[in-house]
């Protein structure tokens, strides 16, 4: 008896949540951001648009007798960061020769069962390495947290410098950070390990963890995510102490270490990442309210129904994600580099 399209697509269907929460449970990203608040969804749009207020309303009159004329000069505070939507598609394919060589239900179904779970491993990695790394070659409309990509890119959200307009020099959708004044909003914070994560590392992440506490508008930073390199150091440099773990942790497939309220999570991506310094960065400072992933509500790694291809003896579903990295408020995250070395 042949497989109906229907019985294809309701297999898809029903193994789909649970390729989702193993894609969550093996990125670290991804599976802080949903656990977090870091994922959002929009029903539509042609862009994501998010205002930003990158200057002051008004001017303060400082009152002597009462007598003296408030100023009223005002102007508007609000600039509108846009992004272009992120789409990307990957198709499931089984042709007759495949189902007639596979003869019976459970077989063919176990056929689509395996390349589904194919398919969003290859999604899992490339959204991952363009996350972290900008270095997926075919998701490059994707945003990064990676500032300082040796390709030239100039809009990844985390830059090595000072948070200034001379040492930052990225555009965040869309608006170049010098309309707001140094060390404000659309600066994330930087510290350099000097090379020598044993003498400096641990320093640096104290630094970071207040210089972010101080400038977040709400939250804090709750994720750290490390090179393997820089998770292996901060482990060691813990050795001789105490060490925290959330047991909610446990179950999420990799080790994870704390530092204050954020977990420290390595991620394999992150490695060896490209810059234009030549240092390499060592962690990620994540605050969930300064970054964001916004998802399509329809978007989110949707599965189609199986149909037949016309002109071929095939017949094929596909995959779709729909979605952009944003950035709300960059000083409230952080990146340490050079810290590959203990």
């Amino acid at each position: 008896m042949p497989i109906s399209n229907e019985l294809l697509s309701s297999t898809l269907f029903s193994i789909r949540d649970g390729e989702v929460d193993e894609l969550f449970q093996r990125v670290p990203f991804l599976d802080f951001a949903k656990r977090l608040g870091g994922i959002e969804y929009e029903d539509g749009g042609i862009k994501i648009q998010r205002p930003l207020a990158v200057s002051e309303h008004s001017t303060i009159t400082q009152l002597g007798t009462g007598y003296e004329p408030v100023s009223l000069a005002v102007q508007d505070v609000m600039q509108p960061a846009l992004y272009e939507w992120s789409d990307f598609v990957a198709p499931i394919v089984i042709t007759k020769k495949e189902e007639l060589e596979n003869n019976g239900e459970k077989a063919i179904v176990k056929i689509v069962e395996a390349r589904m779970r194919n398919v969003m491993g290859m999604l899992r990695r490339e959204i991952n390495k363009q996350l972290v790394a900008a270095n997926s070659t075919v998701l490059t409309s994707l945003g990064t947290l990676c500032g300082d990509p040796a390709s030239g890119a100039t809009t990844g959200f985390l830059q090595q410098g000072a948070p200034t307009a001379a040492g930052q020099t990225n555009t965040v959708g869309g608006l170049a950070r010098s309309i707001v004044p140094d060390g404000y909003g659309l600066f994330n914070r930087s510290f350099n390990a000097g090379g020598a994560f044993g003498t400096d590392g641990i320093r640096g992440m104290q630094q970071l963890a207040a210089e972010t506490a101080a400038r977040a508008p709400m939250g804090e930073v709750k994720l750290i995510l490390a090179s393997e390199a820089g998770y292996a150091n901060y482990r060691r440099a813990l050795f001789q102490q105490e060490r925290y773990i959330d047991e909610k942790q446990l179950n999420a497939g990799y080790m994870s270490l704390a530092f204050g309220n954020a977990a420290v999570v390595q991620d394999v991506f992150l490695s060896g990442a490209p810059t234009d310094t030549g240092l390499l960065n060592t962690m990620y400072f994540i605050n969930f309210d300064g970054i964001k992933l916004v998802m399509h509500s329809d978007g989110d790694l949707a599965v189609s129904p199986f149909e037949f291809i016309p002109g071929t003896t095939a017949r094929s579903a596909q995959i779709y994600w729909k979605g952009q990295l944003i950035a709300d408020n960059l000083a409230s995250c952080a990146v340490l580099f050079n810290g590959e070395v203990y």
